[in-house]
């Protein structure tokens, strides 16, 4: 807008300074005209300028619609709410639906987690390098910022090579902005993200038991106990049964 701002002003002086000068000369010559010529471009410039539509930014919410909330039931303790984005990445968020409803989701683990930065899902081989049968994504970049709770496509060193893998942010980071495409945010849950097991990978990782869309209704899923600690083993007892005498040996026999 300030460099908007800024052109205009400049063709409005380079306008009134041109003119100015052609009719403080007068007469009709060939200079004169050079700078009335001059003048007229530097108005129609500005018209130009004055034509341009500012680029409209999309809202940072949308209304809750259960069709675009993405549901995953985390081992960490419960559901996580993500209000999807189509109207800013329509073909990220028509791919999250379709795996989602293929159960592709369900039982995938947190490969990497990075405290204070983010963290990432939705490998089946749960080392960062695997993805879905279907093709990559084109990238879908967009003004969204990667703040709290957004969430956004993995991706390889190609733009277009997000598939499905996904990160949700910890804290803000903006380096990351129109570098990959976020695609919702966290409404609910973020106590659950932030309870995700550590590491690269983690010792002990947490998975997604269910991914749903609100919409189909599910109901969340909740991670089973941990099963009751096993029985002291029962150590045989000794026999108490009474023991044969022994047998005896036959007396020699007399010769």
């Amino acid at each position: 807008m300030r460099f908007t701002l800024a052109l205009k002003t400049l063709a409005i002086g380079a306008a009134l300074t041109v003119s100015g000068a052609a009719y403080a000369q007068g007469g009709g010559n060939a200079e004169q005209m050079k700078k009335a010529e001059a003048a007229a471009r530097a108005q129609q410039n500005l018209k130009s300028l004055e034509g341009e539509v500012a680029v409209k930014l999309p809202p940072a919410t949308v209304p809750a619609d259960p069709q675009n909330i993405w549901d995953l039931d985390l081992s960490s303790g419960g559901r996580v709410r993500i209000q999807l984005r189509p109207d800013i990445a329509p073909n990220h968020v028509e791919r999250i639906k379709e795996l989602t409803r293929q159960g592709f989701y369900n039982g995938l683990k947190f490969h990497r987690v990075i405290p204070g930065f983010m963290a990432q899902g939705g490998d089946p081989k749960g080392d960062g390098t695997g993805g879905s049968q279907l093709p990559d994504l084109k990238a879908e970049f967009n003004p969204m910022p990667h703040l709290r709770g957004t969430v956004s496509m993995a991706r390889a060193q190609s733009e277009d090579s997000a598939n499905s893998q996904f990160f949700i942010v910890l804290l803000p980071r903006m380096q990351l902005d129109k570098k990959y495409t976020v695609f919702g945010r966290v409404i609910e849950g973020m106590q659950y993200v932030d309870a995700i097991h550590e590491g690269e990978p983690p010792a002990d990782p947490s998975v997604i038991l269910q991914a749903s869309i609100e919409s189909d209704g599910k109901p969340p899923v909740t991670a089973a106990p941990p099963p009751p600690p096993a029985a002291p083993s029962i150590i045989d007892a000794p026999s108490i049964a009474p023991k044969k005498p022994a047998a005896k040996k036959p007396a020699p026999k007399k010769k």
